[in-house]
């Protein structure tokens, strides 16, 4: 293959980092004219909403979201204010809390989801036909499920360390 600036690897990966962004920039702006809601609001809301009683740890949602424990903690308190989920520790380890979907957290999704559909639909999907669809969801599926089970090197260690090597736990 030629040079990076003449490839097709080039021609794939610039458009598409321009258009996720910008996409990501109009449905966050979209959301919160329509619905009050940030597009980090309405995931959140949505991965509780599919979670088994509406509940996660905090952990696994941090991981989920690919928030910092911090930024996660922001984040639900943004929501608990908004009375949309709670905080309850774990009755068997008190050092464990979980995110609680509330029903009106529940009912604040379902409004915003309606519009958020149509917004996704409007701006990403209706472009595209069934083959590209398939395409996309393949291709992103397999992205996400390689990015999952990648190592991130510690701070100072380097990518080809042994623990990244064989896939060594991530900080």
């Amino acid at each position: 293959m030629g040079t990076w600036h003449s490839s097709l690897q080039r021609r794939a990966w610039r458009p598409y980092i321009e258009a996720s962004l910008l996409l990501e920039t109009r449905l966050d702006e979209d959301l919160r004219a329509a619905a009050g809601v940030s597009l980090m609001d309405y995931h959140v809301l949505l991965v509780l909403a599919e979670s088994p009683a509406h509940r996660l740890r905090m952990g696994e949602l941090a991981a989920r979201m690919v928030f910092s424990p911090s930024r996660l903690t922001y984040q639900i308190k943004v929501l608990e204010r908004r009375g949309w989920v709670l905080r309850h520790p774990s009755p068997d380890d008190k050092r464990v809390n979980y995110a609680v979907l509330t029903a009106t957290g529940l009912e604040a999704l379902h409004d915003a989801g309606r519009h958020h559909i149509a917004t996704v639909q409007r701006l990403f999907t209706d472009d595209l036909d069934e083959h590209e669809l398939g395409v996309l969801a393949n291709v992103f599926t397999r992205l996400q499920r390689r990015l999952h089970g990648m190592h991130q090197p510690a701070a100072g260690e380097p990518a080809d360390s042994p623990a990244a090597e064989q896939g060594g736990s991530r900080r």
